[in-house]
């Protein structure tokens, strides 16, 4: 076996090592606390896909084990609770992708059991309609991020039968995809993104095997990404900062508050990441008090983070969390 299989072999190994106890259960020194909120009302499942306008969060889309969806359901954050709305007019699909701007929702991408897709739609949440609008620009795919920085909204990574690190950017206007300026990261599928201070990082991920490592931020008033230190442990003598880290992984949700992003579960994992844009260094917090889990569904509203959703194994999800970062945990409070 050269070096190369050996490298790629340890890292994946490694990795699925690190995922299985990634939060110990014992997190005492850990600050956080999770608060259960009102179940999903739709059916569980797993690889859904969520905007958010306002007080609420939309969620569509996503599979169950045996069947693919296109529901919607709003959650208002403000009552804790959950309504349904205007089903999804595309084909039911998994692992999609998504994003709002000029409080619209849009959703696009994602597979439907047989075909990757590249169709795309708005959401009117005032007249509670779908629109179809223009088909993306690349190539169909799946498990794409979607996002939103500094009133500008892209697609990219996936996976079309490779693995990707194209982005387009959609123009609402002309109803248009334009290829975005080049990405200097890796390739991966099953990425995550969460938005700071009109500033995007992309982090996680897969490609072939491999779990992803490189950590970046996009800056859409320059169109240019800028690498950060890498969310792996470090085996060099002359650092510490990431000493503990076991953030690799792919699958996992995020969601961004007070200045702070953070990366949570994935890969049967429950560990939460707490990541600062001024130091560039994660604090790891307290794990989700509900059973680790993929594919999960994660957003942020008026500064509050949540994680719904997702499966592990042929278990799926239709439970509610929100972090409370600066509390004590506490095991009495759901």
């Amino acid at each position: 076996m050269n070096s190369l299989k050996k490298g790629i072999l340890f890292t994946t190994l490694f990795a699925s090592l690190v995922f299985t106890g990634c939060s110990s259960d014992d997190s005492e020194d850990l600050v956080g606390n999770w608060i259960k909120k009102s179940s999903f009302d739709g059916p569980a499942r797993s690889s859904a896909t969520s905007f958010v306008i306002g007080t609420y969060a939309f969620i569509t889309t996503g599979y169950t084990g045996d069947e693919y969806l296109k529901d919607l359901w709003a959650y208002n954050s403000t009552g804790d609770y959950w309504e349904q709305k205007a089903d999804f007019i595309g084909a039911a699909r998994s692992s999609a992708s998504g994003f709002e701007l000029n409080d619209k929702g849009y959703v696009g991408l994602g597979y439907d059991g047989t075909n990757k897709l590249k169709d795309f739609y708005q959401y009117d949440p005032i007249s509670n309609t779908w629109t179809q609008k223009a088909d993306f620009a690349g190539t169909a795919r799946y498990s794409a991020v979607g996002f939103q920085v500094g009133d500008k909204a892209y697609f990219g990574t996936g996976y079309d039968g490779n693995y990707l690190k194209d982005f387009y950017q959609y123009n609402p206007t002309s109803n248009s995809w334009t290829l975005a300026t080049g990405f200097s990261g890796n390739k991966r599928r099953n990425a995550t993104v969460f938005v700071i201070d009109d500033k995007a990082y992309l982090g996680t991920g897969i490609n072939s095997g491999v779990y992803q490592v490189d950590f970046w931020m996009f800056d859409p008033a320059t169109d240019v990404w800028t690498r950060k230190r890498d969310i792996d442990q470090d085996t060099e003598d002359d650092y510490d900062y990431n000493d503990d880290y076991v953030i690799v992984r792919s699958n996992a949700s995020s969601f961004s508050m007070n200045g702070l992003g953070y990366v949570a579960c994935g890969e049967s994992s429950k560990s939460i990441w707490e990541y600062n844009p001024s130091t560039d260094i994660w604090l790891e917090r307290t794990p989700l008090e509900g059973s680790a889990r993929t594919d999960a569904t994660g957003f942020s509203i008026d500064q509050r983070g949540f994680i719904m959703l997702g499966r592990t194994g042929t278990s799926y999800f239709d439970d509610s969390w929100e972090f409370k970062p600066l509390e004590e945990q506490n095991d009495d409070d759901n």
